[in-house]
């Protein structure tokens, strides 16, 4: 059984011994009971005693249940109030409702049940309303706690994004970029971001949004080109309820939600036509209509864009609209490439690294020698992504501190081989001193057999695919390999024909 202090405790005022007795009987059950049959013996119980509820009779000499429970109501405003009458006077209960603020009416003769049951709730409603109290003072202690927590965070949000937390060297190639970047972004002008894969065009737009008025805003991204037209509608203007199958619910789009701050639309020379033409009825009016309803909503939005495409040879080519660029090109930005600020890789990879480690709790001191010479020669294809997911490899690898070139992919290991030049009749050209003959000589002397014999493998290929004008079947034929087993070790090698000489499909 539960200790009696730990229980609730209620009151019973009757001026009738044998009444209020038995009532405290069957209260005991579950309640710390105290009795008093007048009003000053409860008077002197409530100072005394932390009472949850009252049960008052209603009709007492001297003064009755309705006039001593309003006087309850005033000095101990948070006691459940219960009536208790053998009468049932519209007038009494009229009059205990609105000057006792009674929670409970029993009728005699009652039942022990409902006894018990109304004094359950009326406890029960008694540790809510204190509940309530207690999480109101805290909610206005807190509020100013969390409002300086928020602001904090926000600052060391604001802090990361700055241009100048952008990773870079002090000659980088970027710098100018970001000037140009930090001079537009106080203005409330549509900005195209320009670069590819891999640059941090993300990087960029978050730095322009907590540089601008619009920085205590919601900065929201999407990737228009990872999504079909049909769900990016939905996705960015919302819909409502059985708009399309599988709409079982209103839902906000993208542009409500950033209502206020910053849209960045990633991949946006990926959409396809049709939603261009949407897309610039919201840039033009702001405003737009969910999926589902002719309501059309506001929205005060700065809209950012990113693509990795030359969107201007795409309007040249019939395949953008030129309007559209326009509204989406107030300011257009390029990011260079890796490979064109070779200056920045030693700084990003140190800084890749240490951010790594951090993540997944390993320790490293750096490269070696070996391996950031690799880096330096290594053309970067997927940029500053694929940078990072070559030193995660490496630390997931590593046994030491330091991590050499045998942890390298073989993309890095085994630099791509020089395509050999051709002859007019489509025979590779005898080698000269510029360009020396890929022979055995050539090959490494130190090294692992599989690693030298990998290093032919990939000249042999480079050479077979050059001589036939980079035809995969004619290559597959002659090498003895399926087209797929020819792609994998191309893949694998890292063999492509330079971009300017790239066969026509």
């Amino acid at each position: 059984m539960a200790d009696v202090d730990t229980r609730p405790s209620i009151l019973v005022v009757d001026d009738e011994p044998r009444s209020a007795e038995v009532m405290a009987r069957v209260l005991r059950e579950s309640f710390d009971v105290h009795i008093a049959h007048n009003a000053d013996t409860a008077r002197e119980c409530l100072e005394t005693h932390w009472i949850q509820a009252i049960f008052c009779d209603q009709r007492m000499p001297g003064l009755t249940g309705t006039r001593f429970l309003a006087e309850v109501r005033n000095r101990w405003p948070d006691i459940v109030r219960v009536i208790v009458t053998g009468y049932t006077e519209s007038e009494d209960m009229i009059d205990a409702i609105n000057e006792a603020g009674i929670y409970h009416y029993i009728t005699k003769p009652w039942h022990p049940d409902q006894l018990l049951l109304t004094a359950r709730n009326a406890t029960h409603l008694f540790a809510m309303q204190r509940d309530h109290e207690r999480l109101s003072l805290e909610l206005r202690l807190a509020s100013p706690i969390a409002e300086g927590r928020l602001l904090r965070q926000r600052e060391r949000v604001r802090g990361r994004y700055q241009f100048d937390s952008i990773i870079r060297a002090t000659t980088s190639p970027l710098n100018d970029t970001c000037k140009q970047a930090a001079k537009v972004a106080v203005f409330d002008i549509p900005v195209l971001i320009q670069g590819e894969t891999g640059t941090g065009k993300e990087l960029m737009a978050r730095a322009l949004h907590y540089a601008s008025q619009r920085d205590s805003g919601t900065f929201v991204a999407v990737n228009c080109g990872a999504i079909p037209d049909e769900l990016l509608e939905s996705e960015l203007f919302g819909h409502r309820k059985g708009a399309f199958t599988g709409a079982h619910a209103n839902r906000r789009g993208l542009v409500e939600e950033a209502d206020g701050g910053t849209l960045f639309l990633d991949e946006i020379g990926d959409i396809s036509p049709a939603f261009q033409v949407k897309l610039l009825r919201f840039l033009q009016e702001g405003e737009f209509r969910p999926l589902g309803t002719n309501e059309t909503i506001h929205a005060n939005v700065r809209v950012l864009a990113a693509t990795h495409r030359d969107l201007q040879e795409e309007v040249r080519a019939g395949r953008f609209r030129e309007d559209l660029y326009y509204r989406l090109a107030a300011m257009a930005l390029t990011i260079p490439p890796l490979r064109e600020r070779p200056e920045d890789i030693r700084v990003l990879a140190t800084h890749l690294l240490d951010e790594a480690c951090q993540r997944h709790g390993r320790r490293a001191r750096g490269f070696s020698p070996d391996v950031m010479a690799l880096f330096m020669r290594h053309d970067w294809p997927g940029n500053v992504r694929e940078l990072q997911n070559e030193i995660l490899r490496m630390l997931v690898l590593t046994e030491n501190d330091t991590l050499g070139p045998d942890l390298l992919s073989p993309t890095l290991r085994f630099p791509r081989p020089a395509v050999p030049r051709l002859t007019p009749h489509g025979a590779p050209m005898a080698p000269t001193p510029e360009s020396p003959s890929d022979t055995a000589d050539n090959l490494p002397e130190d090294g692992s057999m599989q690693e030298r014999l990998d290093m032919v493998e990939a000249r042999i290929l480079a050479q077979t695919i050059a001589r036939c004008g980079w035809n995969k079947s004619l290559t597959a034929r002659e090498l003895g390999l399926s087209r797929v087993g020819l792609r994998a070790k191309l893949e694998r090698y890292g063999i492509v024909p330079d971009a300017a000489k790239r066969p026509h499909p």
